[in-house]
This record gives structure tokens, C-alpha cells and sequence, in this order.
């Protein structure tokens, strides 16, 4: 990271960012071209690592890049304020204060009817802030629910 004075490395201050987010955008390789797909997530840390769940069709684009080539990058931000820090006028004088995170990862589909559940769950705590949800089998196998193991990450904030 070139701005190492705006460098996040504290694990709770991480995990504030993720929980700020509302969408994680993934970027695909296909064929020299790269895919990017905004979606909602849930999220949990794993020993050291962080997991992202999401879900989706089961079948499409992303479900095929994710056979394909598993190894994805993904972006997530929050926070956006432009301000000026002086009252001069130009443009120059305006920053913007914002929370991003960076990274790299393995993406895998979730087969199993536990965990699939847990990743759902995950998804709708983070998008509801509610924990107590119920999935019938109809439901679970309706929906494809897959993984970003992270490997790699980096953080950076602005005020």
C-alpha cells in the first residue's frame, strides 16, 4: 500500500469496515476479460481468515467462473463524504473521506445443507441485523451459496 499512514490493520477496526458495507463487489478473469458482480453478503472470520458467504441463481456467468478459474479479487467501501478543507474555492482544496477494503481469495461453491444454512444465515445478519431465521429444504436447494475464502487482504481509510 503507497499511503501507509492510511492503512488499517487493527482486526475489530476490519471488521467495522465489513459490517459498514452493504455490497462486496467480485471481480472474475474470464478469458482476458474481468466479470465484476456487486453482491450482498454475509461474513465471519475463521481462525485468522475472513469467509464471505453470498447466493444466488444456480446457474449463469458467475457459477461457470467459479468452476472455471476459483481465484477471484474483490472490492468493498463505505463511508463517502467529499468536503472541502479550505474554503478557497478550487477544486484542489476538496478531498474525500471514505473506508475501503482490497484483497484476493478462493471462491467455492457450498454443497453442504449445514453449511449452506450457516452462510444464509450469515447474509441475512448482516443485511437485517436479525439472527433467527428458518430455511425449509425447498428453500436451501432453490438457492446456490458459495464462498470467498480470503487470502489476502488490505485496508485503508481517509478522514
Amino acid at each position: 500500500m503507497r499511503r501507509k499512514d492510511r492503512e488499517v490493520t487493527d482486526r475489530q477496526a476490519i471488521i467495522d469496515i465489513v459490517e459498514s458495507c452493504q455490497c462486496c463487489r467480485i471481480g472474475f478473469q474470464d478469458d482476458g476479460e474481468v466479470y465484476i458482480v456487486p453482491l450482498n453478503f454475509g461474513f465471519e472470520y475463521s481462525g485468522q481468515r475472513i469467509v464471505f458467504y453470498f447466493h444466488g441463481a444456480k446457474e449463469g456467468r458467475k457459477i461457470d467462473l467459479i468452476a472455471k478459474n476459483p481465484y477471484v479479487g474483490f472490492e468493498m467501501d463505505t463511508n463517502h463524504k467529499v468536503y472541502a478543507k479550505s474554503n478557497n474555492g478550487t477544486a484542489c482544496t476538496y478531498t474525500a473521506r471514505f473506508q475501503s477494503i482490497i484483497g484476493n481469495g478462493r471462491v467455492s461453491m457450498v454443497c453442504n445443507a449445514d453449511e449452506k444454512e450457516h452462510g444464509l444465515r450469515l447474509i441475512m445478519k448482516h443485511t437485517t441485523h436479525k439472527s433467527e431465521w428458518a430455511f425449509d429444504g425447498k428453500m436451501l436447494n432453490a438457492v446456490a451459496v458459495f464462498k470467498l475464502e480470503v487470502e489476502k487482504l488490505s485496508c485503508k481509510e481517509h478522514e
